[in-house]
C-alpha cells in the first residue's frame, strides 16, 4: 500500500511528518495531560522528539506505518499526529492532539478524513483504534468521527502512565 499523500479538510492538512516538526511534538510529548492514556511516558528532551520524528520516516519509507501530521490550513502550526497502521486487511489508526488543539473538533475532523482515505484504498475493508476504557473523551471523538464502539479488550494495552499493568481498552471500527 502506498502512503497517503496530502489529505486536506475544511480547516486541516494531514501531511508526511518533518523534520522541522520536532517542537511541535515536544509539546504534546512532554504534557502529562497529553500522553496520560497513551504509551509512552511523556518526555520534555528535543532528542527524543527529534527521534520520534525519525521513526516516523523510517516507518513510513518501509510501509509499516503512515504518520501523518495535523496541521491548521491557515497556518500550517502542527497541532498532533494521525498514525495510519496497515494490517492484513485493515488499518489501526493512533492519534494524539496537542491539549491547546483540544475541545475544537480537530481531531474527529483529522480521523474522519484518514479513516475515509482508508477506506478508499482498494485492500483495506476496516480501520479501527482503541482507547482506554476511561479515557471517555477520545471514545466520543471515535464516535463522532463515525466509529461504532465494538467493545471491551480485557488487559489489552500498558498505558504506562496509569499502571504498569495492561489495562482493559475499547475497541472502535469503520468499515465497507
Amino acid at each position: 500500500m502506498n502512503p497517503p499523500g496530502r489529505i486536506e479538510t475544511k480547516r486541516l492538512v494531514l501531511r508526511a511528518t518533518e523534520h522541522d516538526d520536532a517542537a511541535a511534538v515536544l509539546d504534546y510529548q512532554s504534557d502529562r495531560e497529553v500522553t496520560r492514556y497513551l504509551t509512552f511516558l511523556p518526555s520534555d528532551n528535543l532528542t527524543q522528539a527529534h527521534a520520534f520524528l525519525e521513526r516516523c520516516a523510517r516507518v513510513r519509507l518501509d510501509g509499516t506505518a503512515f504518520p501523518l501530521a495535523i496541521t491548521i490550513k491557515d497556518d500550517g502550526q502542527m497541532i498532533g499526529i494521525v498514525e495510519l497502521r496497515p494490517t492484513q486487511h485493515g488499518i489501526e489508526v493512533g492519534y494524539v492532539l496537542r491539549r491547546s488543539a483540544w475541545n475544537n473538533g480537530f481531531m474527529t475532523e483529522a480521523l474522519s478524513a484518514a479513516a475515509d482515505w482508508a477506506l478508499d484504498q482498494p485492500d483495506v475493508f476496516r480501520v479501527w483504534a482503541y482507547t482506554d476504557v476511561d479515557n471517555v473523551g477520545s471514545q466520543r471523538v471515535l464516535e463522532k468521527a463515525g466509529f461504532a464502539r465494538e467493545g471491551v479488550l480485557h488487559r489489552w494495552a500498558r498505558h504506562t502512565n496509569m499502571s504498569p499493568e495492561p489495562r482493559d481498552a475499547m475497541a472502535f471500527a469503520r468499515y465497507r
